[in-house]
């Protein structure tokens, strides 16, 4: 097993995701403390152009193919586990976005290396890596030390600032074959549908009140978006509301809806699940409203009410209606 990081590198109609850039910053940090290489692992096709914005890598390692233009979980875990088993990393830094979750865990067990999910920071003590990883929607954490083969971990996006992996640059690239296999792959993407415009635009809103759960029921949304019209604000949700259908997906805010930056986010009835907190937690003034008091979301919150909200929000819009 080298002593080499490598991080790979998430994109998505020509554009790096946030994440890489947060994946590579941890990476690089990693790479320096066990003295071996940072290396970023492209797949698609026709993405070389990408490689000057990885600047902070040492190298990055390029596989093309046809069957890698889009994402695709059985093209990429295939093509990334010829590489690892080459080249034997001490650690692969992998996403754990939507993508990301597809492709882990069948690169893990391709690769055959454990997996570590839902990490939230890794760092080397006494000269071995290990991961911290959130359970039980952050309510608890729990270390796991690598073996000595190495291991693939899934990073949630927020946890490493994406500032400190962005520098532009000319890394070595590698030209990796891509493995015979791609050219008849069981699993064929087909077309990408993107969720329907035309509904509020809450990345562009100053206030948000964002629900969550603990509003119970689809015939109390009128009730929030009345303190969020008192507030000159937009109503927002966490991901349960858009699975339960009581508002559109343009609504969501977190790690597969939207990120938020308002400059007052009021959540109710939210637990605080590292989805949700990834796409609001820098909002300049945070306050949530939850009947739990170890809620994750009052970790995050400058203010909070332990209560029920059914009766502080009336209160609230009644003061700001005054």
């Amino acid at each position: 097993m080298s002593q080499d990081i490598f991080v790979v590198a998430e994109h998505l109609k020509g554009k790096l995701a946030d994440v890489t850039f947060e994946m590579l910053g941890k990476g690089r940090e990693l790479a320096d403390a066990r003295g071996g290489n940072l290396v970023a692992v492209l797949l698609g096709n026709g993405v070389k152009n990408l490689v000057t914005e990885m600047g902070i890598a040492n190298r990055v390692i390029s596989v093309e193919h046809a069957s890698l233009e889009n994402f695709n979980p059985e093209t990429y875990s295939t093509a990334l586990a010829e590489v690892i088993r080459a080249k034997s990393p001490a650690a692969t830094l992998v996403a754990n976005s939507s993508m990301g979750m597809d492709l882990a865990a069948a690169l893990s067990i391709r690769a055959g290396l454990p997996l570590v999910a839902y990490a939230i920071d890794v760092k080397v003590e006494d000269g071995a890596l290990v991961a911290t990883s959130q359970l039980y929607g952050g309510k608890l954490n729990v270390e796991s030390q690598f073996s000595a083969e190495g291991a693939v971990v899934s990073m949630l996006a927020g946890a490493s600032s994406a500032d400190k992996g962005r520098a532009t640059g000319s890394p070595a690239v590698e030209d990796f074959a891509p493995p015979l296999s791609l050219a008849s792959p069981k699993v064929r993407f087909k077309k990408m549908i993107e969720p329907e415009g035309g509904d509020v635009d809450i990345t562009t809103k100053e206030v948000l009140v964002s629900v969550g759960r603990g509003i119970q029921s689809v015939d109390n949304i009128p009730q929030m978006q009345e303190l969020a019209d008192a507030l000159g604000g937009a109503l927002s949700c966490s991901r349960p509301i858009v699975d339960s259908k009581w508002l559109p997906k343009t609504r969501q805010v977190g790690k597969s809806g939207v990120k938020v930056k308002p400059k007052f986010y009021l959540a109710l009835g939210i637990s605080g699940a590292p989805e949700h907190i990834e796409g609001m937690k820098d909002a300049e003034l945070i306050v949530a409203i939850n009947s739990d008091p170890n809620a994750p979301i009052f970790d995050y919150a400058h203010y909070g009410i332990v209560g029920d909200l059914f009766d502080i929000v009336p209160l609230l819009t009644e003061k700001a209606k005054a």
